[in-house]
């Protein structure tokens, strides 16, 4: 196995009320893959646009690696607007390039090589990106990290993409908000403790469950296991990104063999300081990533 990780699904522009930043969660989570001494590459598609030229410009500024075909359709954009507390709300743009992944020979090798891969429902909204995603998902050899980062976005998702992305899954990882909506899905019983549980339970490939509950901390429950951190008091600049962050770091400090509990600090300690700074793709400071 070597060093290579893979963010795939949507890449877009995030339209911030300060200006445009490139975005999406499979790039941010490859980006920030890359500050762990990671191979990270993002996956996805792009116009054959301005805005698509812009992101091949960006990711060779970041040295991110991509794999990232051109298509007729636009290149994804989402309007982003913040709250009090600087937490998002999205406007996501639809049929555009991310939304039309093609398989490609590239990545069928990429998907060979890869040690892990984080995806989402987002990207899943379309027929075509799904079949490509799980196509690579199965490509994978055994062994390997698959990380569904839930993200259950407005209304693209359904409990049959939710049911596919569970069966592929080693990772999961959610927030307070969103376990309330696989409660319901699901019938969990008990409290959201509980509730990770038996997600555990059903889903034999699910060896991890990150549940996220904003100020109130975060958990990572393993079959053994129970992780609990506080979220440290920041001033925020924005959360966008945060929880990528947050995953990045998690599976690449899981992956050099660190101990669930300190893996899971150092996650929190990641997430925490690109909440302080504008934008998703923050350079982090060499202590955080040497710890």
């Amino acid at each position: 196995m070597n060093n290579t990780i893979i963010g795939l699904g949507e890449a877009l522009w995030d339209c911030l009320p300060q200006g445009r930043q490139f975005g999406g969660a499979p790039a941010n989570f490859a980006y920030q893959a890359t500050q762990y001494g990671y191979r990270g590459v993002a996956v996805s598609a792009i116009g054959n646009d301005s805005l698509g030229d812009e992101v091949l410009q960006i990711v060779k500024s970041k040295g991110l690696e991509r794999c990232m075909p051109r298509t007729a359709y636009p290149t994804g954009t989402v309007q982003i607007t913040l709250d009090d507390k600087g937490v998002p709300a999205y406007l996501i743009s639809e049929d555009v390039a991310w939304d039309h992944i093609p398989w490609t020979a590239e990545m069928e090798d990429l998907a060979k090589e890869a040690r892990a891969a984080c995806f989402g429902t987002l990207a899943c909204r379309s027929d075509e990106s799904r079949r490509t995603i799980f196509r690579f998902l199965d490509t994978m050899a055994e062994g390997s990290e698959c990380v569904f980062d839930i993200n259950l976005r407005q209304h693209y998702y359904d409990v049959t993409v939710i049911e596919q992305g569970l069966g592929r899954a080693t990772m999961l990882k959610l927030n307070d908000e969103e376990i309330e909506v696989m409660a319901r899905l699901f019938q969990l019983q008990g409290d959201m403790e509980a509730q990770c549980r038996e997600l555990l339970r059903r889903w034999p490939k699910l060896h991890t469950v990150i549940l996220t509950c904003g100020v109130e901390g975060s958990y990572v429950f393993t079959e053994t296991e129970t992780s609990f951190q506080p979220t440290p008091r920041v001033e925020v600049a924005d959360t966008v990104g945060a929880g990528d962050a947050f995953a990045a770091c998690y599976v690449t400090q899981y992956l050099d063999g660190q101990p669930v509990g300190e893996a899971h600090r150092r996650a929190v300690t990641a997430s925490a300081y690109v909440c302080t700074q504008p934008g998703a793709m923050p350079v982090m400071p060499k202590s955080i990533c040497l710890h």
